[in-house]
Order: structure tokens, then sequence, then C-alpha cells
């Protein structure tokens, strides 16, 4: 495993209940501020592996990234059930929740 995965894969097993982080933050956190769209792959590949905490993470607009209806209202209630507020476009405000 290269170190940015190592590194990507820490940054998002570290971000606590009720708070999120934006991939480009999470790129920058690893070392690779650039790298937002590598930080989507590695979470998409490697969630169930190593049990990833997912559904904290949110585009750079603190938006719900996710286009399937499914997948987003289970990424918007996961976040709920943490206590953060979704608004009714499935926006986080990142100066409250962001990590």
């Amino acid at each position: 495993m290269q170190p940015f995965t190592m590194l990507v894969i820490e940054q998002i097993k570290a971000i606590p209940p009720g708070k999120v982080m934006t991939y480009g933050g999470i790129a920058a956190a690893a070392g690779s501020p650039r790298a937002a769209r590598q930080v989507v792959r590695i979470l998409h590949s490697m969630s169930s592996k190593y049990q990833l905490p997912w559904h904290r993470v949110v585009n750079a607009k603190g938006e719900i990234a996710l286009r399937d209806d499914e997948a987003r209202f289970l990424q918007q209630s996961l976040l709920e059930d943490e206590g953060v507020t979704v608004s009714w476009d499935g926006r986080i405000d990142l100066s409250v929740y962001g990590a």
C-alpha cells in the first residue's frame, strides 16, 4: 500500500462522530492537497475493507456528493444520527461540523 493511501485511511478513520471532512481536506492532511479525486477513489475502494466512516466525507461545498438517491439518503441518515444537521438540499455547514 502506498504511503499516501495509508495516510488517507488514517485521516478518514480519525474523523470523529458528529463531524465531517472534505475530500480536499483529507488530501491536504495526508500531504497532497491537490489529490481530492484520489481520496474519492480510496474511499470508494477501501471503505468496507477498512471499515471507514465514509458518510463523514463531503465535497468542498459541504454537500453530500453521492448521486444515487438511496446512497444519499443513507449518508444523510447516518450523519443526522450523529447529530449533524443536513439542509434540505444536502448541505452541511462546514463552519459548524467541519473536523
